[in-house]
């Protein structure tokens, strides 16, 4: 599924290509913030411990659940923002959002290694910006 309601700018003139991401994403219509999402389930127990591929599987899953209950989905995606306690995981968050986004275009996105996140066996965390085109 392709987006209409967003535009995706790539290679703005004069800006380096962005990889794994696009520098640029506009587009018209109500704004949905999701606050951070962490590897929790449902009864808040930590999905993945040390394993930072399953976690961010997870995280993935939950701002899927958010989206949804916003009347969005990840074609209406702007911008994530990758918070990780090891730059490493960028791989393993990359992967998780490949496999939910598809073949969507890739949104805006900020990505950095933290000191430390709220709980020590927590290694990710993901926001979300949406804009959500009126149906």
């Amino acid at each position: 599924m392709t987006t209409t309601h967003l535009t995706h700018i790539t290679e703005p003139s004069g800006v380096a290509a962005g990889t794994g991401y696009t520098q640029v994403v506009t587009g018209s219509g109500r704004l949905v913030q999701i606050s951070g999402q962490v590897a929790f389930d449902e009864q808040r127990n930590l999905v993945g411990a040390g394993d930072p591929g399953a976690q961010a599987r997870q995280v993935f899953e939950n701002l899927r659940r958010c989206l949804a209950a916003a009347g969005a989905d990840f074609s209406d995606v702007v911008k994530f923002t990758f918070f990780m306690t090891d730059i490493a995981y960028l791989s393993d968050i990359r992967d998780a959002r490949n496999e939910f986004l598809g073949d969507l275009p890739l949104p805006a996105a900020s990505a950095m290694q933290v000191a430390a996140l709220f709980r020590p066996e927590v290694l990710i965390e993901i926001e979300a910006l949406a804009i959500v085109q009126e149906r």
